[in-house]
């Protein structure tokens, strides 16, 4: 059993794995950055060591000095959290090489899963379904042209090794091939180092549907459902909810069955996301997250489990905690992230919290690094907070949230919880009509982007 973890991370997500630990007995590390001396995560740990300047670059992306935080305080495993190094192969064989268990999948499974050709590949072979596209990276644009022929248009080019949206571009015709092409091989080089492309039939109406997974590392695995993650900016969620309002349960088996077998297959360890876009009953698959996801607690909400402890034990070499016809559905959750954003531009606003108030009451879950007097720091992801709700069915966790919203109290900065206020007004997010697109083209109407 490990005595000793550090969370390579920072914020809420640092803060949640402290809270995991704590209730298995294990104690805590909290690494900083000299922008975060005064965190939370870092005054709830057990221990903390400064790992260097503001800038990620220098602290929380420093594999030198977070191996170095391990060595001194004898934290025997490192959780990542999600983001910075949570998916960086490179990191987790490092921790290998230096005896250090990494709370998660091995090196060469974040490796295939890592390069989106490499993964549809993978998915492909293990039968999950995928959407019609390129075999492999696309290497001009006059094989561009013959692949979006061969397909159809629209099309969308995404960086082999992309994320976040960025690499990402569409074209709808051939007029706008070339330039969508040589724009996201821009984008991909700027961005990740590497500018290969590949291409994929571009949906005209999907929703995003995620299963989460589950793999002992041994060849065993589960499904926990699925979350429904449609309501995007720009690709970056907003609004999450499980189970997804446009999948029933027969369906929900036979995915997530498809998935959970597929995982087992490469005998994966720890938790998986594994993301489709979901369109007239067919599912296509576009990535595989091999990490815990900022969404995780609707999963966490209707299925009664607790998913970080459940990736300690893992990394510890215990069998999981619970069989697939263990896990039922109990209910409906949803998540909205809070940002220290100002609308209509979403753009960064830190600044000192004058007033913090947290909502409460049955059903109601916040997971927050801030507190009264706490200066967000302009270095990092503008996320401050993430309100969960659970209740009986989706009518109630709406309800729920609603309430939860206007209990909750940010002040000091503009943050986007007045989006949410909006968005339970539509009757689209009421009734759970909405897809990919839905968001951008409500923003458009309401604010005039």
């Amino acid at each position: 059993m490990f005595e000793k973890i550090l969370i390579a991370n920072r914020g809420e997500i640092a803060l949640r794995v402290i809270r995991a630990a704590r209730e298995m007995g294990i104690r805590s590390v909290a690494v900083h950055s000299t922008a975060d001396s005064d965190a939370m995560h870092v005054r709830m740990a057990d221990e903390s060591v400064c790992i260097g300047p503001n800038p990620s670059a220098h602290s929380y992306l420093n594999v030198p000095a977070i191996i170095s935080a391990c060595e001194i305080t004898g934290a025997q495993a490192i959780h990542p959290g999600y983001g910075f190094l949570s998916e960086n192969a490179n990191f987790v064989q490092a921790l290998e090489d230096h005896g250090i268990t990494f709370i998660g999948p091995s090196a060469a499974h974040i490796r295939i899963m890592g390069d989106k050709i490499t993964a549809k590949d993978t998915m492909k072979k293990l039968g999950v379904p995928c959407v019609p596209g390129s075999d492999g990276g696309i290497a001009d644009v006059a094989q561009a042209r013959k692949v979006a022929r061969d397909i159809g248009y629209p099309v969308i080019i995404k960086a082999t090794a992309g994320g976040g949206g960025r690499g990402m571009k569409v074209a709808q015709g051939e007029d706008d091939l070339e330039i969508a092409f040589r724009t996201a091989r821009a984008e991909s080089k700027a961005a990740f180092g590497n500018d290969e492309c590949y291409m994929e039939k571009y949906l005209q109406n999907p929703r995003h549907i995620e299963v989460q997974v589950f793999g002992d590392g041994k060849g065993g695995a589960v499904h926990l459902g699925e979350r429904d993650c449609s309501l995007q900016r720009r690709h970056q969620k907003v609004f999450e909810e499980a189970p997804g309002p446009a999948i029933d349960a027969a369906t929900r088996a036979r995915i997530g069955k498809t998935c959970a077998d597929a995982v087992a297959a490469i005998g994966y360890a720890g938790a998986g996301t594994i993301e489709f876009l979901y369109e007239e009953g067919a599912f296509y698959f576009i990535e595989m997250n091999t990490r815990l996801q900022v969404e995780h607690p609707v999963t966490e909400a209707i299925f009664g489990v607790d998913l970080v402890r459940e990736q300690i034990r893992v990394a510890e070499g215990l069998p999981m905690s619970f069989a697939q016809d263990e896990l039922a559905v109990n209910g409906h959750a949803i998540e909205v992230r809070i940002n220290a954003e100002k609308l209509p531009t979403f753009s960064p606003c830190p600044g000192k919290i004058t007033q913090y108030h947290a909502p409460g009451g049955l059903g109601v879950r916040i997971d927050s690094a801030l507190y009264d007097g706490y200066s967000i720091p302009p270095y990092y992801d503008s996320l401050i907070g993430k309100l969960i709700v659970h209740g009986r069915d989706r009518p109630e966790a709406l309800a729920r949230l609603k309430r939860a919203l206007s209990e909750l109290i940010v002040d000091g900065v503009d943050t986007t919880i007045p989006l949410f206020h909006g968005l339970l007004e539509e009757e689209d997010i009421l009734t759970g009509n909405y897809s990919i697109h839905w968001l951008e083209k409500w923003l458009a109407r309401t604010f005039g982007q």
